[in-house]
């Protein structure tokens, strides 16, 4: 037998792990095929199945848990079916002993100080994190949505608040889209803004804008544009590229070069919106075919199943890609 209950203290929490009119216990129900009972503060399910037991007992558990650090399955409705996916996957490589439950856990992200805890919401998701914390270089591609970019910020930020790196380093190629900087208002920081607001919009997620405030000012956060990465060496940093697509060959082989004693590297990007112009080569495209199979280096390439920005976005991808 599989029957699992789960006592929820907090009435508010309660509220919103059932949804309006008991909506995600629905579809809890519809994924498990089988009834949940809602008594009191006890959620419970009484199956045949053992591992329709645990698939409940991880849900609720981890729906409880994106709720008391903020997010609501009301206004996100991503978010229930990201972990009812997540409930299922299985897990691969040197982390095939850890049950679903355990997997999602040990690559949750926790920021000191920070407002919100960082869970993967699929296997690949996991397998990105896993891979930041077992090597020094790591280059996670995928579509827009599949949090590559957040996941790579949050554990940089945890990395260093949590005093086991001196610093980070966020850049990114600026590929101008028709103006050229030197033509448009304001001066270099206010030119080249718009190009990092990405990047403060992670950090903002995960901590406070204050403390991030704090972290820029200090030089503990330095965000800049790829070419002011030229001719430096950055040790025991945690150091990001984002939009990697956007940089070149020669670009590529300079950042990776800066890479100094106890840094770590994480290259994000997507290899399927390159703005570069036609016939310059991506240098994440070249640097990940070069680079596979070297020691201290993991890639990873997540796709549609891995977004979880919005149903939406996801269909959109998957259109695209059966375009081809």
């Amino acid at each position: 037998m599989g029957s699992c209950k789960i006592i929820v203290q907090d009435n508010e929490i309660l509220q919103r792990v059932c949804g309006t009119n008991d909506g995600n216990l629905k579809i809890m129900e519809s994924f498990l095929g089988e009834p949940v009972f809602a008594r009191g503060n006890e959620l419970s399910i009484d199956s045949q199945s053992s591992e329709k037991a645990r698939q409940f007992n991880f849900i609720i558990n981890r729906m409880m848990d994106e709720i008391e650090n903020g997010a609501n399955p009301e206004t996100d409705g991503s978010m229930l079916r990201s972990i009812i996916s997540a409930s299922g996957e299985r897990t691969v490589s040197d982390i095939d002993s850890l049950s679903d439950r355990d997997l999602f856990d040990r690559c949750s992200i926790t920021v000191p100080g920070g407002i919100r805890k960082v869970y993967p919401r699929t296997r690949g998701q996991a397998e990105v994190v896993d891979m930041m914390r077992r090597t020094d270089l790591v280059f996670a591609s995928g579509p827009a949505g599949c949090g590559k970019t957040l996941l790579a910020v949050a554990e940089a930020l945890r990395l260093v608040l949590s005093h086991e790196k001196n610093g980070m380093v966020l850049t990114r190629p600026v590929v101008e889209a028709g103006e050229s900087l030197g033509y448009l208002p304001g001066n270099l920081e206010e030119k080249i803004n718009p190009y990092m607001r990405p990047l403060y919009d992670a950090m903002n997620a995960v901590l406070p804008r204050d403390a991030v405030r704090r972290m820029v000012e200090s030089n503990l956060v330095e965000i800049a544009p790829l070419a002011y990465m030229r001719g430096r060496t950055l040790n025991d940093s945690v150091v990001i590229l984002d939009e990697a697509q956007n940089a070149t060959r020669e670009q590529m082989k300079m950042f990776l070069t800066r890479m100094g004693e106890g840094s770590k590297v994480f290259v994000t990007g997507d290899i399927t919106q390159i703005d570069l112009p036609a016939r310059v080569p991506s240098g994440l495209v070249h640097a990940m075919s070069v680079l596979e199979g070297v020691q201290g280096v993991s890639i990873k390439k997540l796709g549609a199943a891995d977004v979880v920005r919005s149903g939406l976005v996801k269909r959109i991808i998957k259109a695209y890609d059966d375009e081809k």
